[in-house]
């Protein structure tokens, strides 16, 4: 089977589109996804639910802790755990 110049597997076409949420697409597979999106209602759907994704993660304000604070916690706790295992 010939593989097409413009047109591509909608796999293909969620591959690209993960890329183009990162920023990792070049201008061509930007261009063959629009054209893709054009016509394909499922890849639509999954571009659509995938900007969603992006967009919820970005506006997650997630407060994750420092290593420093880490490793106090992870020695609090090993210290509480040798106390019991005694």
């Amino acid at each position: 089977m010939k593989k097409s110049f413009l047109f591509i597997s909608c796999e293909e076409a969620k591959y690209i589109c993960d890329k183009s949420q990162y920023g990792e697409a070049s201008t061509w597979e930007r261009f063959k996804l629009s054209l893709r999106l054009s016509w394909c209602h499922i890849t639509r759907y999954y571009s659509r639910k995938n900007n969603k994704l992006t967009d919820a993660v970005q506006k997650a304000e997630v407060n994750c802790l420092k290593t420093d604070e880490r490793t106090k916690i992870k020695e609090q706790f090993e210290k509480e755990l040798a106390k019991y295992q005694k």
